[in-house]
């Protein structure tokens, strides 16, 4: 454009196109949605497309052969897992999971988080040593505790007066998920918390401290608020994890005996894949989905109202 035109029109007040303008019927995508684009078509294209296809699948008795249709059943699929026993047991199984291993990895990784976050001789090699099984294969330690506790020839009954039967009851075979799971679990939470402990400000403790406040009343007063958002993140994440256990059922009991240990995950592996019954298994799977997301919104609810009362 001439400079005599662009002063022109300058003068008038017309927009010109440049830098950051808009023309009218031109629209300018902001640089967080440019950047946002890739990941949320790949997010769309990995998870969106199958759930939708999942639910879609959980509405009919899924065909597996070629050429064959699949027969629309609506919500029936649903209502036989409200009627189906070995469900409801599954998921009491993972409330029980859930409740024996959250709790526990918490105030064990915040105890834990604590000790090493004070000055300590080898203090990297005992972080180290408690995250070492975080990282480890799932598979492997569960078949580490398969054989540990296994009936005839297992290091924990060598080691008992009497031996027990340890995965051949429905609640000592939990027992050793349960244990398993904490053993396996309460280094990352350790990790997390420390993380958030050594956030916190000093000037906060040294002023509780000048105020005459002990250890203990310093930690609950000041460190306990400053990770409390920590502290919900950790338990929803853990949460969540709890309803998701797979790996370590399906390879020490397979649900056995006689159904008492299945959880919904493994159930859902043995409808879908051993039964060909992929309606069903998804159906499945949208319960525990919507458990688990009701479960983490009511979490948050209860942190941004208890946030709201202490603001106000």
């Amino acid at each position: 454009m001439p400079r005599s035109t662009l002063a022109a029109t300058r003068r008038s007040g017309a927009p010109t196109a440049g830098p950051g303008l808009n023309l009218p019927g031109r629209r300018s995508i902001s640089p967080a949605y440019a950047f946002l684009l890739p990941g949320l078509a790949v997010f769309t294209l990995v998870m969106i497309v199958p759930t939708v296809q999942a639910f879609a699948i959980s509405l009919t008795e899924w065909s597996v052969a070629p050429g064959r249709p699949s027969l629309f059943v609506g919500a029936q699929n649903y209502l036989t897992a409200v009627g189906d026993p070995v469900f409801w047991i599954a998921l009491q199984n993972s409330g029980v999971y859930v409740v024996a291993t959250v709790i526990p990895q918490m105030l064990l990784g915040l105890a834990l988080a604590v000790a090493l976050d004070r000055p300590l001789r080898g203090r990297a090699g005992f972080r180290a040593l408690i995250y070492i099984p975080v990282i480890s294969s799932w598979v492997v330690v569960s078949l580490l505790f398969r054989y540990l506790f296994g009936t005839d020839g297992g290091a924990v009954n060598a080691l008992l007066a009497e031996p027990v039967d340890w995965f051949g009851g429905r609640w000592s075979a939990m027992f050793v998920i349960v244990l398993l799971g904490l053993w396996k679990g309460v280094g990352w939470a350790m990790l997390i918390f420390l993380a958030a402990l050594q956030s916190v400000p000093a000037e906060l403790r040294e002023a509780a401290a000048v105020d005459g406040a002990g250890r203990l009343r310093r930690f609950w007063v000041v460190t306990i608020p400053a990770i409390r958002r920590t502290i919900v993140f950790v338990s929803i994440l853990l949460v969540i994890g709890g309803f998701n256990v797979f790996i370590s059922v399906k390879l020490m009991t397979d649900g056995g005996p006689s159904d008492l240990t299945q959880v919904p995950l493994t159930y859902l592996y043995r409808q879908a894949f051993n039964f060909l019954d992929f309606g069903y298994g998804s159906a499945i799977a949208f319960v525990l989905t919507v458990l688990v997301f009701a479960l983490s919104v009511t979490q948050l609810r209860f942190t941004r109202r208890d946030d709201e009362e202490s603001a106000a």
